[in-house]
């Protein structure tokens, strides 16, 4: 009996290395999903330039999406929607972004993009930085369900 423990326990050992050094795929998935997310933030950004903000956030969100805006609660759902609906989409200003990174959950369903922005007003330009989260749709596109920024970026030294 006492010569089968150490077999026993090589046996072990052996399968829980194998098991353990088993290659993994998910990564794989997350960094396909995060190209995915990237490219559609950058999308938006682009559709924002060229067709107007309104038009650019209306096409994006998703329909539980929510927006936090300056000087005001938490925009949820339909009321996201319907004040973006309201807002002006002057061709005096033009919104457009990039984002510099984020991250995606390990079931590739749901991620976050940040980065930072500028807001063309006639000869003026606003920057910021923003943070968009992002949720895998049913139909397998990506929309917004949160999108806050904040005013103002200083320089890194």
């Amino acid at each position: 009996m006492t010569n089968k423990l150490p077999i026993i326990l090589f046996v072990c050992i052996t399968v829980l290395c194998v098991v353990g050094c088993k290659p993994k795929t998910v990564a794989t998935n997350n960094v396909a999903a995060m190209k995915e997310i990237v490219k559609t933030d950058s999308i938006f950004s682009e559709t924002s330039e060229n067709q107007g903000m309104r038009k650019a956030f209306i096409e994006f969100i998703a329909d539980e999406g929510v927006l936090l805006r300056s000087n005001h609660l938490p925009i949820v759902g339909a009321d996201a929607i319907e004040f973006l609906s309201q807002a002006s989409d002057s061709s005096s200003s033009v919104l457009s972004w990039q984002p510099l990174g984020g991250d995606v959950s390990a079931a590739g369903d749901l991620g976050f993009t940040y980065g930072t922005y500028e807001l063309q007003v006639t000869d003026t330009a606003f920057t910021g930085t923003y943070v968009s989260i992002w949720k895998k749709q049913p139909d397998g596109k990506w929309k917004f369900v949160l999108d806050s920024g904040n005013e103002g970026t200083q320089p890194i030294e």
